[in-house]
């Protein structure tokens, strides 16, 4: 599809595109290609059907009015705290319990499996609690120094 489309959100909050040809598509949401490791490259429009209607190489590319729906979409539909602070660990043996500071306030969640920590990257990592929530440390180095020391055990 034509990068030529326009963009707003319907009088329910749902996000519509309307194509260069006049083909409205409502419904739609915004998914990204690489959430973690590049998340403003490479995002998709998709319709409610599945099929992609526009692509996005980069949020950049788009005008202000545009970015902002897209941003908001992407803002609802993912839910990723990042842990800025590890305060208590219940047992460093799994499964345990942590007690973490996140973006989004504090909070406790139990860590099945040490299998249940990703490594992204050289410094990032992507903690799975026992629900499935994921939580994201995106930097190891910007870490305190006793919640550093927690993770260790861990690594």
């Amino acid at each position: 599809m034509s990068a030529e489309y326009r963009l707003e959100r319907n009088a329910f909050g749902r996000l519509v595109l309307t194509a260069a040809d006049g083909r409205v598509h409502e419904g739609v949401v915004a998914v990204r290609a690489f959430p973690l490791s590049a998340p403003d490259t490479g995002i998709a429009l998709v319709g409610g059907d599945g099929h992609e209607l526009a692509w996005i190489p980069h949020l950049d590319a788009l005008d202000p009015a545009r970015r902002a729906l897209v941003e908001a979409e992407l803002g609802q539909r993912e839910f990723v705290p990042v842990i800025r602070r590890l305060r208590e660990v219940s047992t460093f043996a799994t499964p345990s319990q942590w007690t973490v500071t996140t973006d989004r306030g504090d909070t406790r969640f139990i860590l099945k499996s040490e299998d249940d920590i990703r490594r992204l990257g050289a410094h990032a990592l992507l903690v799975a609690d026992s629900h499935g929530v994921h939580y994201l440390i995106p930097d190891l180095l910007a870490l305190d120094r006793h919640s550093r020391r927690l993770l260790d055990r861990f690594l």
